[in-house]
């Protein structure tokens, strides 16, 4: 696979612009989605020493679905404002989303809340300022991030970033460099936390050596559980918190992939071994426990996955993402669904008995992921 295809399927990852026959729909059969809503106040968290709500909004499809589909602005808008009414207080977004455009939406959602909310965005693609194509590569250049935190806080109507991350470790910069940049930019007022997102553990120390870290932003879901082994535990040691993207596990733990999906040319998601027909059949078998479990708790599939991840540890984010409100107020309703210790034990103990076979991303992505950066000369 050459670096070009891997950029590309970079960008595919980065900017959400990848196709899909399943449009991310709860399917039906899985119960009413609003069994558990959001009418109860979201419990309040810690990120290193920023104080969120327990559950994000993610908003990368805000600007162009899975789908390719343009989302109505002001419905958007509304989405995000609601899901702050719910209780949301954290919001992901990344330059690469759009690129640009998520951001700007995000902005003129929150302006007039700005102050009661938290607001993550992420640099470290080449991408150019002025036009927002992509480039080749990643780019973490140090003056490069404060051109591109100038142009975020343009886009987002805001003087500060409240937690900033790279978005991908950029193998062709020490990390010393780039921590070096963020504190430039934080004695400016322009960032108050950073954090990593896919870094490699030694480049987690390293950052965090030279400023410390507010979070990492990984993959994480009952569907990949890969940052139990390592990054889990450093972000323990370290006290940095964990924000978990893709939470929902590209949908599959709410029941909207089966064995009859077929992905369209392009979805990403297609080339995921965990999806093709020799591993699905034996993966679905996660998706019947959650379905159990949710009869059991008057909840959704996809509600127990999250009620799971915030189970974990109380320093773990999942940051959800949708363009659906009924989709919304589904996932923030998954704050309001309690299993007790013994009920968790019971659930654990039959999802030990479940292995999900096949990969999590193809290769080429893969690579992007768990990198180390150079060491500085």
């Amino acid at each position: 696979m050459n670096r070009r295809n891997i950029f590309k399927a970079g960008m595919a990852l980065a900017g959400g612009a990848v196709l899909s026959s399943v449009a991310h729909a709860r399917k039906a059969g899985t119960g009413n989605t609003q069994k558990q809503n959001s009418n109860a106040s979201i419990s309040r968290r810690k990120l290193g020493t920023l104080e969120v709500s327990s559950l994000g909004l993610g908003v990368q499809n805000m600007s162009r679905t899975y789908q390719t589909t343009i989302p109505n602005r002001s419905q958007m808008h509304k989405i995000i404002r609601t899901a702050f009414d719910n209780g949301v207080t954290l919001f992901d977004a990344a330059e690469a989303y759009g690129p640009f455009e998520v951001e700007r939406i995000l902005g003129e959602a929150l302006k007039p809340i700005r102050n009661k909310v938290s607001i993550e965005t992420k640099f470290g693609w080449n991408i150019n300022q002025e036009t927002g194509q992509f480039m080749m590569g990643l780019n973490s250049q140090p003056d490069h991030i404060k051109l591109v935190v100038d142009g975020m806080l343009k886009r987002l109507q805001t003087d500060r970033i409240d937690l900033l991350y790279q978005h991908r470790v950029d193998p062709n910069v020490p990390i010393e460099d780039v921590a070096g940049a963020i504190k430039d930019l934080m004695q400016a007022g322009k960032v108050l936390h950073w954090g990593l997102s896919e870094p490699g553990v030694q480049t987690v120390r390293r950052a965090h050596a030279v400023q410390p870290l507010t979070a990492i932003q990984n993959e994480y879901s009952l569907v990949w559980r890969g940052p139990e082994e390592k990054i889990l535990p450093v972000c323990e040691e370290l006290g940095i918190g964990f924000v978990c993207w893709s939470p929902l596990g590209v949908g599959f733990t709410t029941g909207a992939i089966d064995a009859n999906t077929h992905f369209a040319q392009g979805d990403i998601r297609g080339g995921e071994t965990r999806f093709s027909p020799e591993n699905i059949t034996n993966n679905l078998k996660l998706v019947e426990l959650l379905k159990t479990w949710a009869t059991q708790k008057n909840a959704t599939p996809g509600q127990i996955s999250l009620a799971w991840l915030l189970a974990q540890k109380p320093w773990i984010v999942p940051i959800p993402g949708t363009t659906q409100m009924e989709h919304m107020l589904e996932n923030t309703g998954a704050a309001n669904v309690q299993l007790s210790a013994g009920e968790w034990k019971q659930f654990n103990t039959a999802l030990a008995g479940i292995q999900i076979k096949g990969d999590r991303l193809p290769a080429f992505v893969q690579s992007l992921s768990d990198v180390e950066a150079p060491l500085k000369k």
